[in-house]
């Protein structure tokens, strides 16, 4: 392996078959429903998550962050498999206990290298954060060299998706209800962001096909380097991903423009139906 390792959680929504090819270690978080408790993205795969929450009188999933027990695992094994130092790379700390549980972690190996990033956002914005530390880690650069990098670049990330309804952001008290009855009071199809860590509605379109293309406004603005296409079923990523390079009308030539389903880590907060892309806008 790189003698930098790079770790993250199951709220950045990195594929685990991308993660396994870049070496990337994904500490999951937990999801729940009722009684039943599952480690997101091992015990629980993102297509059971779906199945589990589109189906007929379900239970409302919960989430809670890994322990700090599990992150240290991660690191542990990290330095038994010969790296020198570990970057771990997480959701934002306003939108989870992830972080907090991290940070516990690297104080429990005071004497390792280990650099700890808040992305300030999540879903594939962490991904891809993830993506390039690791792609830095194999050109050669140092840890405190990434980990810097990380935190600049973060700044770059954008993401914005557009809901079928605030309802579950508001039982995951990542919205006040305030928000949430405007949103349903006026039938909008809100389009959310994530600014200073926090959860924010960007526009608020009355219809689904009026926030498609609000989306595409979004998220052409500026020249970006990488895009991740968002979506949850039973909504088109793959539709929406040939939308967005027609708007993007050649510019992102050569930028890998990838396709995922929001994993049970993010899912319960935005629910079935929505669709969105992350954004790293280029310099």
């Amino acid at each position: 392996m790189s003698r930098i390792a790079i770790v993250t959680d199951s709220a950045s929504d990195l594929p685990l078959d991308v993660a396994a090819s870049k070496g990337i270690t994904i500490v999951p978080l937990v999801v729940s429903f009722g009684s039943e408790s599952f480690k997101a993205g091992t015990e629980l795969s993102t297509a059971d998550f779906w199945r589990r929450m589109t189906a007929p009188d379900a239970p409302m999933p919960t989430t809670a962050a890994s322990s700090p027990g599990d992150f240290r695992v991660a690191f542990e094994q990290a330095f038994a498999t010969g790296a020198e130092a570990v970057i771990s790379i997480n959701v934002a700390g306003t939108l989870s206990g992830t972080l907090k549980a991290v940070q516990i972690a690297r104080d429990l190996l005071p004497d390792r290298e280990i650099h700890v990033v808040d992305s300030g956002t999540a879903s594939m914005g962490v991904g891809m954060l993830a993506l390039m530390a690791a792609e830095m880690s194999e050109a050669g650069s140092t840890a405190a060299a990434i980990a810097r990098a990380v935190e600049d670049r973060s700044r770059d990330v954008d993401l914005y998706v557009a809901l079928d309804t605030l309802e579950y952001l508001k039982r995951g008290g990542r919205i006040s209800g305030a928000q949430a009855a405007i949103g349903t009071l006026l039938s909008v199809k809100p389009i959310i962001t994530v600014r200073d860590g926090l959860v924010h509605t960007a526009d608020k379109p009355r219809t689904s096909g009026k926030a498609r293309a609000r989306l595409k406004e979004l998220l052409t603005a500026r020249p970006v380097e990488r895009v991740a296409v968002l979506y949850t079923p039973p909504a088109d990523g793959d539709a929406f991903r040939a939308e967005l390079l027609d708007a993007y009308a050649g510019a992102v030539d050569g930028t890998e423009v990838s396709v995922s389903p929001v994993g049970a880590s993010v899912g319960p907060h935005l629910g079935p139906g929505c669709v969105g892309a992350i954004v790293l806008y280029a310099r």
